[in-house]
C-alpha cells in the first residue's frame, strides 16, 4: 500500500506573516458585528459617514467596513499558501492602506464621500497598518533574495 501522506512543506515568515495578518483582519471584521465589542451597535448602518458604530468604541465601522475587513482577511489567508503570494499580499495590501490614509487624510468626515467610513483613529491605524505590511514583505523576503543572487 502507497503512502499517501504529503510531507508538510515549512511555512516561510512572510507566509507566516501573511497568515497572521489575514486571521487579524478576519477576527476583526466579525468583530465589528458583535454587539458590545462595537459599541454604539444600533447605529451601525450599511456604509457611510453617518454610521455610529464605533469597533473598540474607537474605530468608525460600518457593515462596508466589517466586509471589506472580512474580504482583506480571507485573501490573506489564501494568498499566504505561497511565498511569492503571501509577499504581495503584505506588499500591494499595505500600499492599499497607505492609500486609504491619504484618502482619510483629504476626505471630510462628515461628508458623503466619507462612504467607508474612517475616522482620525482609522487614519491612524491605515498609517501603521500600510507601513508595517510593507515592512514585512520586503524585510521577510529580503534574505532569500540576497541568497538566491549569490548563487547566480
Amino acid at each position: 500500500m502507497a503512502n499517501t501522506r504529503r510531507v508538510a512543506r515549512q511555512r516561510t515568515n512572510v507566509q507566516k506573516a501573511a497568515l497572521a495578518v489575514g486571521a487579524v483582519f478576519l477576527a476583526v471584521g466579525i468583530l465589528g458585528f458583535v454587539p458590545g465589542l462595537t459599541t454604539n451597535y444600533d447605529a451601525l448602518l450599511y456604509a457611510g459617514h453617518e454610521s455610529g458604530a464605533l469597533l473598540l468604541g474607537v474605530f468608525q465601522v460600518s457593515v462596508l467596513h466589517n466586509v471589506v475587513h472580512l474580504i482583506f482577511g480571507v485573501v490573506g489567508l489564501l494568498m499566504a499558501r505561497s511565498r511569492t503570494q503571501a509577499k504581495n499580499f503584505l506588499l500591494f495590501g499595505g500600499i492599499v492602506y497607505l492609500i486609504l490614509w491619504i484618502y482619510g487624510l483629504l476626505v471630510g468626515h462628515d461628508t458623503a464621500a466619507n462612504f467607508v467610513p474612517v475616522n482620525n483613529a482609522d487614519n491612524w491605524l491605515h498609517l501603521l497598518l500600510g507601513i508595517g505590511m510593507i515592512a514585512l514583505a520586503l524585510l521577510l523576503t529580503r534574505e532569500r533574495s540576497r541568497s538566491t543572487a549569490a548563487q547566480r
